[in-house]
């Protein structure tokens, strides 16, 4: 239900496009009249209450709330939004695309998790799809140039 909600508001309203305009380019943004610090300020908001609604699902399936609960959790997202298309250098992925991201990391954990690979060297394998997805990325920037 949120990817269809985030996917209308992102591709059909005017606040996604000044969401899409602000993370393309903040400058360029401001300079066409989008209220940038505004625009950030409520995707900020957003992240929060998104970030807090994941953390309370998270607390309530493992059945306890502990402060590593979350820990390397940033590796995860960040592998997620490259993986789905995201751009290191500008530009702009999509709902569906960090969605996909996101399928594809959780796959790799349980399957990395299932065939009994150490924490250690699933942090290792992870660092790798990502620098993997982080080099395609840049390659297929310079082959469109």
């Amino acid at each position: 239900m949120l990817i269809v909600v985030f996917s209308f508001i992102m591709n059909k309203t005017v606040m996604g496009r000044h969401i899409y305009a602000t993370g393309g380019n903040q400058k360029a943004a401001e300079l066409s009249g989008v209220k940038t610090k505004r625009v950030t300020f409520w995707v900020f908001v957003n992240m929060g209450f998104l970030s807090a609604v994941a953390g309370l699902i998270y607390a309530a399936r493992l059945n306890a709330a502990t402060p590593r609960a979350g820990t390397m959790f940033e590796l995860d997202a960040i592998a997620a939004a490259f993986i789905g298309g995201a751009s290191m250098a500008g530009g702009v992925g999509t709902i569906v695309g960090a969605v996909v991201g996101g399928l594809v990391m959780g796959v790799m954990n349980n399957g990395m998790s299932l065939i009994g690979i150490t924490i250690d060297w699933q942090q290792a394998i992870k660092g790798l799809v990502l620098l993997a997805a982080v080099g395609f990325d840049i390659y297929n920037r310079n082959k469109s140039k």
